[in-house]
């Protein structure tokens, strides 16, 4: 049986295999960045693996005019130049679609697939009869296969000219080399491979006024928007290039005008403990103050956490998750810190937590952090993770209010303390749980407290009396459940019909979560959505759960962290909520979201719904 090739304009998924080190990386991202220029929205994800070079890495394009980012799951071009993950690489093209190789050395027959068009290039042999620097060759072979898929796909070569000019502005040395690299592989392609292919680049609209932005550049600049004056961090994958970018935004925009220095701190500390150390040491001070790390570093920071809770220090925590637990896998994908963060820490302790669902809402929850953390007097963590922190997105472009003002929380000044307010550290006056606080040196002999982290009791005197720490610890659950007013809300989003199956997810599943939503739909089955934003739960999210038959919760972890919060704080019955989990450190794919809900609909014995005219047909 013969399979038809795959035939689709601005709707493909292009995979490239590479040998990590080889410079690849920055290849592919200009093939990405010149279908972007075209019009036609792309989700690139760099797939590494931990080391400096040799193992094997990838580099997916998702090509979608519709807008889809998430990751499709399959290839419908394989760009295969590693030897060591061939046969892996060859298994997961599309029936019908295409696989683009280096044919310097002839491959047997049954390394191909029957149902794949097969494109040979001699790339090694062109580069070998044209280049005589090892490293050269070895470089740009990679501008050749992007010269080539520019033939192959119907890509304007003008764009990616345009974006190698830009890289290489002012060194001529190595621009007209890589446009010379580019030409190599346009030109053979055109005269020896079918060009085009039936999946093909056609120039549009659909990028709009969106930007392209790294997650962890997005929390950077939240961080800096936010107010933040001290950062103090200990390099982890993948959360460096936070501080890097902190640090990178500050030397432009936070510049003092007369002596020409930062006004900000940051500090690379000795390690995760003494970061987190800094953080709530200035925090105490009245700076705003954050970290960057992930979940080894919170495993590391966990008693200076706890001392942040109990003494009710502000403090903001990025964690850009990956997989665990220990090492685990350094550069891979994962939501796996949920419950470790959300009770962090020895003994009774609850925080808050903050999902993104993209660098758009990384940059504006990194900026409310700043504000909870304040008003809270409490640490707040923005759980986003490596899908989100280290690959460029698009996303709605960032905004900023400038006559928004920091919320410092209740604070008392000078002259409150002139008037006589009535002070204790942990005196609750207004039942929220928020007490009011001072910073050091506000008066000369009002508002003092001794801050421990110890028990004490409502005016900061040490004391291990059990009816004081009784007291002291129902007003933090009293503040957690003030924290419900201000964290962000859920979004809901309902199926167009009635349904009686809901799903609840958070963070970079997002992207995935509303493609398959829409192919649940368009197969008959409805289901109703709720992204959730943040913990503590509103009441509007236990209400979506009892409000359904059942419930999935999708998340990229083993253990389903966020079902369990549900259950432990919402009371809600465990058997209206089942878990659906990856967690094999890739990002979520809209396929394994559909399948996974499909099959589980299908045990309940639920069928597809037919669609009819008042349903929209």
């Amino acid at each position: 049986m013969v399979t038809k090739r795959i035939e689709r304009v601005n709707d493909f998924v292009v995979k490239f295999a590479n040998v990590n080190g080889s410079g690849s990386a920055s290849a592919n991202t200009l093939f990405a960045k010149a279908i972007m220029r075209m019009g036609v929205p792309v989700s690139p994800r760099n797939i590494f693996p931990s080391n400096i070079q040799g193992l094997p890495t990838w580099y997916e394009v998702r090509v979608s005019e519709r807008g889809w980012l998430g990751r499709r799951g399959g290839a419908d071009l394989m760009v295969a130049m590693n030897p060591q993950t061939w046969e892996k690489d060859v298994v997961e093209i599309e029936p019908g679609g295409y696989l683009f190789y280096d044919s310097t050395k002839p491959l047997p027959a049954d390394k191909f697939r029957g149902d794949v068009t097969v494109l040979g290039m001699p790339l090694t042999a062109i580069c070998n009869a044209t280049y005589s620097d090892a490293r050269q060759r070895q470089l740009f072979k990679n501008i050749i296969y992007v010269g080539a898929l520019t033939a192959l796909l119907d890509v304007d070569v003008a764009e990616v000219e345009r974006l190698i000019g830009e890289q290489y502005k002012g060194k001529e040395k190595l621009l007209e080399p890589n446009l010379k690299a580019l030409h190599l592989g346009r030109d053979y392609a055109l005269e020896h491979l079918p060009c085009p292919l039936g999946i093909t680049v056609r120039r549009t609209d659909k990028v709009g006024d969106r930007i392209f932005i790294e997650g962890n550049n997005a929390v950077a600049l939240g961080a800096l928007y936010g107010g933040a004056t001290v950062c103090a961090w200990y390099p982890i994958t993948p959360s460096s290039s936070v501080a890097e970018a902190f640090a990178k935004h500050c030397s432009k925009l936070r510049v003092d005008p007369a002596t020409s220095r930062l006004n900000v701190a940051i500090v690379q500390a000795e390690d995760e403990l003494a970061s987190i150390g800094m953080v709530i040491g200035a925090a105490w001070n009245g700076a705003r103050a954050f970290t960057c790390t992930s979940g080894p570093g919170v495993s590391l920071m966990t008693e200076f956490i706890g001392l942040a809770y109990f003494a009710e220090i502000p403090a903001v925590i990025v964690n850009v998750q990956r997989a665990g637990p220990s090492t685990g896998m350094p550069t891979r994908t994962q939501q796996a810190d949920i419950l470790s963060c959300a009770y962090a820490s020895h003994g009774d302790t609850k925080h808050v937590l903050l999902f993104p669902e993209d660098a758009k809402e990384a940059f504006q929850l990194t900026a409310d952090a700043l504000d909870l953390a304040d008003r809270l007097q409490t640490p707040v963590f923005v759980m986003t993770d490596l899908d989100i922190g280290m690959n460029e997105r698009l996303c709605d472009p960032l905004e900023w209010d400038d006559s928004r003002t920091y919320d410092r929380g209740k604070v008392l000044s000078r002259e409150d303390l002139e008037a006589g307010h009535r002070f204790g550290r942990y005196l609750d006056v207004d039942d929220d749980g928020i007490t009011y606080r001072t910073y050091p040196g506000t008066h000369p002999k009002r508002g003092s407290f001794f801050t421990r982290g110890t028990s004490r009791d409502r005016y900061a005197r040490y004391t291990e009396e059990g009816s004081a720490y009784v007291d002291n610890m129902q007003r933090l659950v009293r503040k957690f459940e003030t924290a419900k007013l201000y964290v962000p809300e859920p979004v809901l989003k309902d199926s167009p019909r009635t349904a009686h199956y809901g799903v609840i997810y958070y963070g970079s599943t997002a992207c995935a979560m509303d493609e398959a939503l829409a192919e649940l739909e368009a197969e008959g089955i409805p289901i109703d959505a709720l992204r959730v934003r943040a913990f503590p739960f509103q009441d509007s999210v236990i209400e979506f759960v009892t409000a359904h038959d059942h419930v999935f919760v999708v998340e990229q972890n083993r253990d389903g962290q966020l079902r369990t919060l549900l259950v432990n704080e919402g009371a809600i019955d465990p058997a209206r909520a089942s878990s659906v989990v990856h967690y094999d450190g890739t990002p979520i794919t809209a396929r394994f979201i559909r399948r996974a809900i499909e099959e589980r609909l299908s045990a309940f014995n639920v069928r597809p719904m037919r669609r009819t005219a008042a349903a929209g047909e």
